[in-house]
């Protein structure tokens, strides 16, 4: 994908890793609009604020309404409510589906018309490791994003006709706010922005940013054994 011609969206782009994206996106030559809930949170230079909510119909029709010219739409928007599967809150169980995974689909239903419409494009969904493992600690966050890499492996085959191709992007511990409780080694926004801009410019189906989320996808062929520990 040529950057310096596409028109971007990015949700969640108000801090993290969707304002490192926005940041990379602008410095490529690319027209970016900057998605939030908040748009007067927004403070890079250079973008062009948009007001979007993921878990609001109204609020992702109207933003698609708006912005017509998108050929690159970034499915970034997260929520990290900690909730257990066993005793959380319903409210944030439901919360983590419907940000990570009817989020992204509602905004990728609303956009692919925009981008077919634009001669076809390139959508990429912000997945994480914890779409290919998952703990008890993580349960409600891990199950929205293994939906998610779900949804994306089968909107890649139902999208590519239409000249729209669909990329999944996994990382493991970011230096962000969702983990700010983790402790030990995190990669940089910027670095992880890098290399999925890098993967979108390639066309590439999958990006995989760092060692940690090589070695759990190469351990997925070894089973359920050969991710978790045996039960005592």
């Amino acid at each position: 994908m040529d950057l310096t011609t596409a028109t971007a969206l990015v949700t969640g782009a108000n801090r993290g890793l969707g304002r490192a994206l926005a940041q990379e996106l602008t410095a490529r030559g690319a027209t970016v609009y900057a998605a939030a809930r908040r748009p007067d949170r927004i403070d890079l230079p250079g973008v062009r604020p948009i007001r979007l909510d993921v878990t609001d119909p109204a609020s992702v029709a109207a933003a698609a309404a708006e912005a017509r010219d998108v050929t690159l739409l970034i499915n970034n928007a997260g929520s990290s409510t900690g909730a257990d599967l066993l005793t959380g809150d319903w409210d944030d169980l439901r919360l983590e589906l419907e940000t990570h995974y009817l989020g992204t689909l509602g905004v990728t239903r609303a956009f692919a018309p925009v981008i077919e419409s634009r001669g076809g494009g390139t959508i990429l969904n912000v997945l994480s490791v914890l779409s290919w493992v998952s703990f008890p600690t993580v349960g409600a966050y891990a199950a929205a994003k293994s939906a998610q890499w779900s949804l994306t492996n089968t909107l890649r085959q139902q999208l590519a006709p239409r000249g729209i191709t669909v990329s999944g992007l996994h990382v493991g511990y970011m230096d962000t706010d969702m983990a700010r409780h983790v402790e030990g080694p995190k990669t940089a926004p910027a670095d992880v922005a890098r290399a999925a801009v890098d993967g979108i410019a390639a066309g590439s189906p999958e990006i995989v940013v760092d060692d940690l989320s090589r070695r759990v996808q190469a351990g997925l062929a070894g089973g359920v054994s050969a991710l978790y520990p045996q039960p005592a």
